[in-house]
């Protein structure tokens, strides 16, 4: 199948990404595909598949903000800080009051950066942490930055938190369920996490993996003007199109949109074809160079 966009897939539970995309791929015969940031496999929720040329956008796309709903539970931890490992009971939390739980999940959003579960694809000796830990060998603690953007509670059903956070790319939040634990003394794993935004895209727009698979990919499937709906697009004529494909430069003069530095843009053709992902350099003289093509 000759096809070029973005499927929002809400990926079910107990099953990896990886998985889910061998399913698409092989089903529709697919040649290149990729998606746009993991889920664990007990996570559910907005997984982008991008397909065709279209993996060409997933550097532009999975860097985006990112928001999810959980569950964690008090009182247990585990190496994974999720259900994916052995569980253990580690602490009493009967006399916690709901609202330091309040508190300390708002305090998220202060962190900086963020503990890298044992149990994760992180790298250590070219290994991912995970090869280690299943060899019983010592794993070393590594930190990455992040961003929390908003942390909530919705409610509390103790030992159950249920809440929602937005954070950056990237974003262990398995590692914050732990974090907790650690601030409140008794523990705390992930029980549940479900994915609801990448920016600017979201669950409800979603197809289950069963009903792509039951239908017709081309219905479920958003062309690449579609999936850079919130960036500007410029169509050019033949001629500019031409020299496009060849490498050129263009002079701001060339292209109707008011030059700004830094600033991209999606480059079509009269058509609606789309050619590249360009960006505006040169505040003093400026001009329009590519940064990914796009054309077929």
């Amino acid at each position: 199948m000759k096809l070029n966009g973005l499927l929002l897939l809400n990926k079910p539970k107990n099953i990896t990404s990886t998985a889910c995309l061998n399913k698409i791929k092989y089903h529709f015969k697919i040649k290149k595909i990729g998606h746009g940031g993991t889920l664990d496999p007990l996570a559910t929720g907005l997984l982008l598949v991008f397909i065709g040329q279209a993996t060409k956008l997933s550097p532009f796309l999975m860097h985006n903000k990112k928001t999810y709903e959980g569950i964690l539970e008090l009182g247990k931890t585990s190496p994974s800080y999720d259900l994916g490992s052995e569980v253990s009971t580690s602490g009493s939390w009967e006399n916690i009051d709901p609202k330091l739980i309040h508190k300390e999940i708002k305090a998220w959003e202060l962190l900086t950066s963020q503990e890298v579960p044992p149990v994760s694809a992180a790298k250590y000796k070219g290994k991912p942490l995970y090869f280690h830990f299943r060899k019983g060998k010592d794993v070393p603690v590594k930190h990455k930055k992040i961003n929390i953007f908003y942390a909530e509670v919705i409610k509390t059903e103790l030992p159950y938190v249920h809440f929602k956070v937005s954070c950056s790319a990237g974003t262990y939040i398995r590692s914050l369920a732990h974090s907790l634990g650690k601030r409140l003394g008794c523990g705390a794993i992930l029980v549940e996490l479900k994915r609801t935004e990448c920016t600017p895209f979201k669950l409800e727009n979603a197809y289950s993996l069963a009903k792509v698979l039951e239908g017709d990919l081309n219905k479920f499937v958003l062309s690449i003007p579609e999936a850079l709906f919130d960036w500007p697009q410029i169509k050019v004529n033949d001629y500019l199109a031409r020299r496009l494909k060849n490498g050129a430069i263009l002079d701001a003069r060339e292209v109707s949109l008011p030059p700004k530095q830094g600033q991209r843009a999606l480059f079509l053709t009269t058509k609606n074809e789309p050619i590249a992902i360009m960006e505006c350099i040169d505040e003093l003289n400026p001009k329009w160079k590519i940064l990914r093509g796009l054309w077929n």
